[in-house]
């Protein structure tokens, strides 16, 4: 299947403090960039796609300095608006450790995508060759005006006969405008192909409940399989729902595993169990990609939920949102090689 890759959404500025330092514990904060599609965009990139990254940025110096990142990793920023007198979101990250988790802050008010309509895009143009487009719940959670712009965007890559994914990605902090999660990720979610979460995001919003406790670091399998069932009933236009599977034992280790509703099945990736995680930030977001590449090269569901596992596997090795993982490496996991001798 030809064509391009499509994701629209808010990149942020992203300060950090340093190591596992607490807030201030030192003057300084570690600037870069990220946000769960444009995550998937760099990802896609360093799996060899052609992919494009709609969005909307201020039009001054740290708007600039964040196109300029996004080019250097090779996606496509031609469809994103540069706003005059308007500012790019921020988020404030403490990483955490042992049981200290970590710590999110988040100062996206006013925003330039958080103020965009969907006049201000051309979806149908942008959408013209597009093969799969992608979004998550956290756009859609900013503003009632990013959730239009998200839903014309679905609606315009459907007709466009794109392939459409949604990671419902549910952020308590962010859904403040006076609209529930759950009455309008449902609407959303009626123009995807396939979904992606784990079992939070599906309760909170799509309002399909689980009988399971996520802070229990124990996982029963059938209970997932029975709540992808549960999507695809009630959302006929989904043909897949892949469920991450997170097990927390603390902030530095965690085990992880997805498993995927699909086509022809019900399928359980390898497990990892994930030690001494450098930064678990974006790690959905990789899985994201991972899903989105390897579903539009192969009709292996099995495979792809693997490549998918394995992509984020290796992105909590990674310092930063963007997972700067190549394809080559993600394949040699999947094959069974994550010994982490020096490749010589």
């Amino acid at each position: 299947m030809s064509g391009k890759y499509v994701t629209f959404g808010e990149i942020m500025l992203r300060l950090k403090s340093p190591e596992r330092q607490r807030f201030f514990q030192s003057p300084v904060l570690e600037a870069t960039f990220g946000g769960g599609e444009a995550n998937v965009a760099v990802s896609l990139s360093f799996f060899g796609d052609d992919v494009s990254f709609v969005s909307a940025v201020p039009d001054n110096a740290i708007g600039e300095g964040c196109l300029r990142e996004l080019m250097k990793y090779g996606v496509d920023i031609s469809a994103i608006n540069k706003v005059k007198d308007s500012r790019l979101g921020v988020y404030y990250l403490e990483t955490g450790a042992n049981q200290r988790p970590s710590l999110v802050v988040y100062d996206r008010s006013g925003s330039a995508i958080s103020n965009a309509k969907p006049s201000d895009f051309d979806f149908d143009g942008i959408m013209k060759d597009a093969k799969w487009f992608h979004v998550t719940g956290i756009t859609p959670a900013i503003s009632q005006s990013a959730a239009d712009c998200a839903l014309s965007a679905m609606k315009a890559a459907r007709k466009a006969g794109a392939k459409v994914s949604i990671d419902l990605n549910y952020r308590k902090k962010l859904w403040k405008y006076g609209k529930s999660a759950v009455e309008v990720m449902r609407e959303l979610t009626k123009y995807a192909d396939v979904v992606i979460a784990n079992e939070e995001d599906i309760q909170k919003c799509l309002g399909i409940e689980a009988d399971s406790d996520v802070t229990s670091g124990e996982l029963d399998t059938k209970v997932y399989q029975k709540l992808a069932e549960e999507v695809k009933k009630e959302f006929s236009n989904v043909s897949v729902v892949a469920i991450t599977l997170r097990e927390s034992k603390s902030a530095d280790r965690n085990g992880w595993s997805a498993a995927l509703s699909g086509k022809t099945g019900f399928y359980l990736s390898r497990h990892y169990d994930i030690t001494d995680i450098v930064d678990r930030v974006g790690g959905g977001d990789s899985f994201a990609a991972g899903i989105i590449h390897a579903l539009s090269h192969s009709d292996d569901e099995q495979y792809a939920i693997n490549f998918a596992v394995a992509a984020s596997c290796l992105k909590h090795s990674i310092d930063g949102d963007f997972n700067l993982t190549r394809l080559s490496e993600v394949e040699a996991l999947c094959k069974g090689d994550g010994s982490g001798r020096v490749q010589r």
